[in-house]
């Protein structure tokens, strides 16, 4: 098994990065989202819950997301949690069933902030992209996938979403073996990566790991 960390700040193209991975590797693939572990907030008035700061490394359960990740390492199938942006808590009926996969994507602006994790990873990837891009891209999957008005998700980068980056996920980046710039429309670096995970699943075969 060959784990993988794709980091980089919201809207930067992490997920591009990862569907065009997935779509090389076709089935040997599992990707594991850090959106589905944040803390459960149903215990808060819903007032509360929206003025959480989900850019900041202490709103992710890191705990048992490491947990989950060393299960799948030894071949253990995991219930991967169900998180609602819409109602900023965690079902407490519905799972997803997660098996274990040649690889393992784990993707999430935070995922380089906690040592646990990173030690679990083989190879560790960076998606760097302009900040207004990222800005964009932010605001168009706010807007339409998350129910927010202009002013709500402009009020958020200003006061919570670049603050964070500049203090948690930018400097997450020197753990990066590998920073792919222009976000995740960079085809010659996902061409080069899909080959390095190919060459290393064939040399950890190879030795019988």
């Amino acid at each position: 098994m060959l784990v993988i960390g794709i980091a980089g700040g919201s809207g930067s193209g992490k997920t591009t990065v990862v569907n065009a991975i997935t779509e090389q590797l076709k089935e040997k693939v599992v990707v594991i989202p850090q959106d589905s572990y944040y803390k459960d907030s149903s215990h808060l008035p819903m007032e509360e819950r929206q003025q959480i700061n989900f850019d900041h490394p202490e709103a992710i359960d890191f705990k048992l997301l490491c947990s989950q990740l060393r299960d799948l390492k030894h071949g253990k199938t995991v219930e991967q949690p169900v998180y609602s942006y819409i109602t900023c808590s965690r079902s407490t009926t519905e799972t997803v069933t997660v098996e274990p996969a040649e690889v393992i994507i784990i993707e999430g602006i935070l995922v380089f902030t906690c040592k646990e994790l990173r030690d679990q990873m083989d190879i560790k990837i960076f998606v760097d992209a302009d900040d207004d891009d990222r800005l964009m891209r932010v605001m168009a999957r706010d807007i339409l996938e998350r129910g927010k008005t202009v002013e709500t998700v402009i009020e958020r980068y200003t006061k919570t979403v670049k603050p964070m980056y500049l203090q948690f996920i930018e400097p997450s980046k020197r753990y990066a073996d590998i920073i792919i710039p222009q976000g995740g429309h960079n085809k010659v670096a996902i061409d080069i990566i899909s080959a390095t995970i190919e060459k290393s699943l064939g040399e950890k075969k190879l030795k019988g790991e």
